[in-house]
């Protein structure tokens, strides 16, 4: 239903904008409900059998402690827990914005210099088939065990896919697009800014989805090999400790910091390029 009231100003009638309401309304919950729900369903049927198994079978939870244990441990230690997920998101946030910073004048210099693609086209290829396990503790030895490494690690596990889609999209433009550009008098960088990035931006946040999930991991195995703090050493002490309830508590916050980063990718797309779902939705 579509409401709208009259005002009057300066002797004339003046129209506001009609509202949508109703149905429309009725539309966007059943779109919310329909992704929101099917996964919630999934966790909590999957935390139930958690839940019974761990009852039933009376496994120490030094071992397979249960899913309330585990909640209510976490909120007791949420102190502790939150002090430590703090220096990872911080090393996550820089490290990913060093990451996006590089991987994006890479494919640029790849896109406007083509040999410079030939060129470095395979040690992108190279370096992500490096073991990270190995990198980490060299990266900790030549940097010191302060944040820079962390920042190193992060950007060497998230910065390959960011590259590769930007690359992809820039190559996904349409030649007629190219050639009729060209024709009405752009150059090669008047092409790229008004056909090859716009149209670049949908792999663009497909490779940014990929990368920020990686950001979080690579930002904790990084404390593992060397920190202070973060989630990273505060798994690895309660581990040692045989606390398993507090690292499944550690690894759940993890979790849920990687869904609402993915997450964000989502809205950060909607605000920067909101005529790709239109299109996606008219085509």
């Amino acid at each position: 239903m579509l409401t709208s009231n009259p005002v009057s100003a300066s002797g004339r009638g003046l129209q506001l904008r009609a509202f949508p309401t109703g149905p429309v309304t009725m539309a966007r919950a059943r779109r919310t409900s329909s992704f929101l729900v099917p996964p919630l369903l999934v966790a909590a049927v999957g935390l139930g059998l958690w839940q019974l198994l761990a009852t039933v079978t009376h496994v120490q939870p030094q071992i397979f402690p249960t899913p309330w244990l585990v909640m209510s441990q976490g909120w007791e230690w949420r102190s502790a827990i939150w002090a430590n997920t703090v220096p990872t998101l911080e090393e996550t946030f820089i490290g990913f914005a060093v990451s996006l910073v590089c991987a994006f004048a890479l494919a640029v210099i790849m896109e406007l210099f083509r040999p410079s693609r030939r060129a470095l086209y395979p040690f992108l290829i190279v370096s992500q088939t490096l073991p990270l396990i190995a990198i980490a503790p060299i990266v900790d030895l030549w940097l010191g065990f302060g944040l820079m490494p962390k920042l190193v690690v992060v950007a060497i596990v998230t910065f390959f896919p960011i590259t590769v889609g930007l690359t992809e999209g820039f190559a996904s433009a349409e030649p007629d697009a190219i050639n009729l550009l060209r024709s009405m008098g752009a150059s090669r960088l008047g092409v790229f800014r008004r056909l090859k990035l716009p149209g670049a931006m949908p792999y663009f946040f497909a490779g940014l989805r990929i990368a920020i999930t990686y950001a979080v991991v690579g930002a904790i195995f990084a404390e593992y090999v060397g920190a202070t703090s973060g989630l990273g050493i505060f798994m690895s002490e309660q581990a040692n400790q045989f606390r398993t309830d507090l690292v499944y508590a550690a690894v759940a916050v993890t979790a849920a910091v990687s869904v609402g980063l993915f997450a964000l990718t989502y809205l950060v797309q909607q605000l920067t390029i909101p005529w790709y779902r239109l299109s996606r939705r008219t085509g």
